[in-house]
């Protein structure tokens, strides 16, 4: 199965529109949200074309392909918006010989094993690092990159990670999951 998997959208029409195109041109099964779908946050500035209600019609136009887990500044307003649950902390998606456990930005939890993955959003900077017990991957940003990062997203296929540019379609990051 191929994923797209996105966080940070913050409410930006701009960049969730250019998610759904991307979404479609990668044919990936699922969109996988990893929270901070429509408020940009205390410490956040406004981001492109900042505008909760057209977030929410583009992200509920795409809700039969949408697993989403909640984000930081998700909130119960934004779940009735929204036509697809977000208020999951954690989602576990068992892939091939490992487990992936998708969450906004919260600590890992205890059950990862060596070789799995503790995929998160919230820092808004992409990420790859096989660590002791568990192999990190953050997908970035989809509209407030940090540290010099584009706007991005992360498709899933395989065993392949690919780190794409919104603005552009290319890849700019890739990584294989090892066996």
């Amino acid at each position: 199965m191929k994923y797209m998997i996105a966080s940070d959208i913050h409410g930006s029409a701009y960049y969730c529109r250019l998610l759904k195109e991307q979404f479609e041109k990668e044919r990936a099964e699922k969109l996988i949200l990893l929270g901070d779908l429509l408020y940009h946050g205390a410490r956040n500035p406004l981001p492109r074309e900042y505008s909760t209600t057209e977030c929410a019609r583009i992200l509920n136009s795409m809700k039969q392909k949408i697993l989403c887990v909640k984000g930081n500044c998700d909130s119960e307003v934004d779940a009735l918006v929204l036509e697809f649950p977000i208020d999951a902390a954690f989602c576990i998606l068992p892939w091939e010989d490992r487990t992936i456990v998708l969450a906004h930005g919260h600590n890992p939890p205890p059950c990862l094993a060596k070789g799995d993955v503790y995929l998160n959003g919230h820092f808004h900077v992409p990420a790859f690092e096989e660590r002791e017990n568990y192999i990190y991957v953050n997908c970035g940003s989809v509209s407030i990159p940090k540290d010099g990062s584009p706007h991005s997203c992360l498709v899933l296929d395989g065993r392949r990670l690919l780190w794409k540019d919104l603005e552009s379609g290319g890849i700019f990051r890739r990584e294989t999951l090892k066996k």
